[in-house]
């Protein structure tokens, strides 16, 4: 069934509640790497600042727990919108954007409103924009902007939508780093909501034209927030502001990640690449918005 792109953004916002706890957040940080060997930290698992993400008692949260806070309830809602009927092997997350209002709680319960802001028509495929915007009792938490790319949705006659790019500086970068995707890296993060067999099962990866299962793309997003808040922000999770960013390409498990930032007032340029494959682009238009 075609998607009805003024069905799903006319449709009336859809509420979901959420609730999470401090093993949640640790399963999350534990499936973007906390706790692994880095080149900065050799040593993580009693380090004290890798503690914090790993250790109940000195827990923070990592921004982009947003993505996946209550189960991951935001992609799911989204995909089950009036007006949208598609098939998962078609679906690739296009983009990220992660709106923080105030810090993260290691546990909480709160109402997620839901709404389809915008579909796109890019020929041969379609961009569907999710928007969830989370609040509890103390006001708004965040707001998750999420694209996802629909092939062979495309076709018809919607607005192309906005395709600018963001430059990089003309210069080196100001700090790089690498960080090791493991082997079995997607089947941990997956247990933080995203079920999609295109992360674990070899036979949906083939239909869905990959010769075997690939990295959520949420994934690579932690795990890239992470350096930067460690290596810029002093570890301080509570000084981001926001976190876009365009999936430019795959990452499979058992692959390293090479990331550069380079740093501006306010906030942080980043590029990913997959060093395994030439530096074949994995994240694009990557922003980091901070105080």
């Amino acid at each position: 069934m075609p998607i009805d792109a003024a069905k799903a953004t006319s449709a009336e916002p859809r509420t979901t509640e959420l609730a999470w706890d401090h093993k949640d957040v640790q399963l999350y940080h534990l499936g973007i790497g906390a706790g692994a060997a880095t080149p900065e930290k050799p040593h993580p698992a009693t380090d004290p600042d890798e503690l914090r993400y790993t250790l109940e008692s000195a827990l923070h949260v990592l921004p982009s727990f947003a993505t996946v806070a209550g189960g991951g309830m935001a992609l799911a809602g989204g995909l089950s919108a009036p007006g949208i009927d598609v098939d998962l092997a078609a679906v690739l997350h296009g983009g990220q954007t992660v709106t923080v209002h105030r810090a993260l709680p290691v546990s909480g319960r709160a109402t997620q409103t839901s709404t389809v802001p915008a579909v796109y028509d890019k020929g041969k495929a379609a961009v569907i924009v999710l928007r969830s915007e989370v609040a509890d009792g103390e006001g708004p938490l965040w707001t998750c902007d999420t694209q996802i790319f629909v092939r062979g949705e495309g076709g018809f006659g919607g607005e192309r939508g906005p395709s600018a790019r963001l430059e990089l500086p003309d210069r080196a970068p100001d700090l790089s780093t690498e960080r090791a995707i493991r082997p079995d890296q997607a089947l941990l993060y997956r247990l933080s909501g995203d079920w999609n067999p295109l992360h674990a099962d070899p036979e949906f990866a083939k239909l869905a034209g990959f010769d075997r299962p690939i990295l959520h793309g949420l994934c690579t997003y932690g795990v890239t927030l992470k350096a930067v808040v460690d290596m810029v922000l002093g570890g301080d999770v509570a000084r981001v502001r926001s976190y876009t960013t365009r999936f430019a390409g795959v990452v499979f498990p058992g692959e390293t990640l090479r990331i550069r930032l380079w740093q501006e007032p306010g906030r942080v340029l980043v590029s990913v690449t997959a060093a395994d494959r030439d530096e074949a682009p994995v994240l694009a238009d990557t922003v980091v918005e901070h105080s």
